[in-house]
């Protein structure tokens, strides 16, 4: 065992020497720049690099700088809160041990030689004891140390260099990659950015699951954000993580996610898809609901903080804890989505209830069928998909702190412009309803013209309900309005704007041949716009620049069949500075034998 430990701690401290760089010429690459970092890219498809996650990088930097914020505000309650109350018996009776254990290891060193039956004197062991508990309570469990920061998947290390050049009192940023030209690449980055950067990021050529597998409870913040889904990392992701520590978390399958490939998303995430205009939020949540169960399995659960649908890609922000008891109430957190097949109806089903009797909880299984199984609106059969994540998933005090940073740096953010409209419209979001609702497809199934956004709003309003925007879809509402609320003012808005006969077994007409029970009132209600409406705040912006999406796989070779995905002015560059472009298609074999 001994010679084992000792081989994995040389290879540990050969991965943490500093790395031998490979002479290269400075002509051969293009100097990319964001925010304060700088990378050297070659022209080829080595190493990934995609300009349109500066949105998803300038976010992170933005959670990031507050976590760290509010991180050392809860250690300095903690440290005060201590001192107050003194040292617990449990936190005595460790030091006790540890004064022990110390006081041996020291006649241990001094003598050579140490009977551990031995009894160390009362008074030594006083000594060591009142110097270890005033330590304690001064401090703690002692100082803070500055957070330390695990980006996985670093590729270029674009990311890993942002975060320590521009996140004040971040501690060191460890960048991992299982691709030796990427590590090199990454190498090659850090001694480019100089001092501070050499001095605060390390890259390691290693497995990203083992790595954090071995390293658990090391970090204060664990960034994954793969290429493809981060199922195969979240299990170890969510061991790596210290108590109250961060997790930043990308899944780009968003075709997976969203529907397309139902049982591959159940296989991977555990959760069935459905395909509806919530499906990007709902990818939220399954993302989420997946991170929770990993996290389960040891004992921990997590807190969003911030949870985004942006380009192309879904990233949540959450807290991770550790506690047996507070996981108890993950199965209040899950429901299942039943979606009406014919209409927008749908009805969540949580998995698990809470019932209490005196100072004691019980937990129970849900309530359920929520529906019966035809639709009470349109009388058609439902779709079942989930579980998702259905409690909050964002912490507005956090949105608001985030969104406060960003204004106060705007010149510090690459894509200022795009990340405050996010974050505004995330910050007017009814934080406690899952999923929404498209006016649009509400109108579509009765074959209708379409209300205002404005006048609709004022008529759930007006009914006595909440609603508001959602910042994954600009037609989107999220509104507390049961379905036959949403349902009657539309037949009310049918009724002064009528629409042609439709055939009778149609979702819509089922759904128009009822009398409304309510009687809406379409009076423009005053909270009818948001705030940032209101002031005529840009809330979503439309691309920068053409082919503003995802880019090809590193390593792959670029043809003419990526012209949609990169541009043309691109794929041209390539193919005149390698000459001829190779054939999309390998040509078939010719048979040997003539024509007869």
């Amino acid at each position: 065992m001994g010679s084992t430990d000792e081989k994995i701690r040389e290879e540990e401290n050969k991965q943490m020497e500093a790395p031998k760089m490979v002479p290269f010429d400075l002509n051969d690459f293009t100097v990319i720049k964001e925010g304060e970092a700088e990378i050297l890219m070659h022209a080829k498809n080595e190493v990934f690099f995609n300009k349109t996650q500066v949105n998803n990088r300038d976010m992170s930097i933005a959670v990031l700088r507050t976590f760290i914020l509010k991180y050392r505000r809860e250690h300095e309650a903690m440290s005060s809160k201590r001192m107050k109350t003194g040292p617990k018996a449990s936190d005595v009776s460790a030091i006790k041990e540890e004064a022990t254990m110390d006081f041996v290891t020291h006649k241990e060193k001094s003598n050579g030689d140490c009977d551990v039956s031995k009894e160390i004197s009362q008074d030594e062991a006083s000594s060591i004891l009142e110097e270890q508990s005033s330590s304690l309570a001064g401090k703690g469990h002692g100082e803070l140390k500055p957070p330390r920061v695990l980006e996985a998947l670093s590729a270029s290390g674009l990311r890993a260099l942002r975060y320590a050049r521009e996140v004040d009192g971040i501690g060191q940023v460890v960048a991992l990659d299982n691709d030796k030209v990427s590590v090199e690449a990454c190498r090659r980055n850090i001694k480019f950015n100089g001092s501070v950067a050499c001095s605060k990021v390390e890259s390691h050529l290693a497995d990203a699951r083992v790595y954090m597998l071995t390293h658990p409870k090391e970090f204060e913040v664990v960034d994954l954000d793969p290429y493809g889904s981060p199922s195969v990392f979240l299990d170890s992701a969510v061991q790596s993580v210290v108590d109250g520590g961060m997790l930043m978390c990308t899944a780009t399958d968003m075709a997976v996610l969203c529907g397309g490939n139902g049982e591959v998303c159940y296989s991977k995430y555990g959760s069935y898809p459905l395909r509806g205009k919530y499906c990007h939020e709902m990818a939220l949540r399954i993302l989420l609901a997946c991170i929770e169960s990993h996290a389960n399995r040891y004992k921990r659960y997590i807190v969003p903080v911030l949870s985004v649908q942006m380009d192309f890609y879904v990233r949540v922000f959450v807290r991770v804890y550790s506690s047996a008891s507070a996981m108890k109430n993950t199965p209040l957190k899950l429901s299942y989505v039943y979606q009406c097949i014919g209409c927008d109806s749908f009805h969540l089903q949580p998995i698990g209830r809470t019932v209490a009797k005196n100072t004691s909880v019980r937990y129970l299984p849900g309530f359920g069928p929520v529906v019966p199984q035809e639709c009470s609106d349109c009388g058609k059969k439902y779709n079942m998909g989930g579980p998702i994540w259905s409690a909050p998933i964002h912490d507005q005090e956090w949105v608001t702190s985030v969104l406060a940073d960003v204004k106060s740096m705007k010149d510090r953010y690459p894509a200022y412009d795009r990340i405050s409209a996010v974050l505004t419209t995330i910050s007017e979001e009814l934080p406690d309803i899952p999923l929404f609702l498209s006016l649009h497809n509400l109108c579509a199934t009765l074959k209708c013209t379409s209300p205002s956004a404005v006048i609709f709003r004022s008529a759930v309003i007006n009914a006595g309900y909440r609603i508001s925007g959602t910042h994954v879809n600009p037609l989107g509402l999220k509104t507390d309005a049961p379905m036959d609320v949403i349902w009657d003012i539309m037949r009310c808005w049918v009724k002064n704007h009528p629409v042609k006969a439709q055939p009778p077994d149609q979702a819509g007409s089922v759904i128009l041949a009822k009398e409304p029970v309510l009687q809406a009132n379409f009076a423009r209600a005053v909270a009818s716009l948001s705030k940032a409406q209101a002031k005529k705040v840009a809330r979503f912006l439309p691309n920068p620049e053409r082919h503003w999406g995802p880019k090809l796989r590193a390593g792959r070779q670029i043809t003419s069949k990526h012209v949609s995905l990169l541009g043309p002015e691109a794929v041209n560059g390539i193919n005149n500075q390698e000459g001829e472009e190779p054939p999309t298609k390998r040509k078939k074999t010719e048979d040997p034998t003539p024509n007869s």
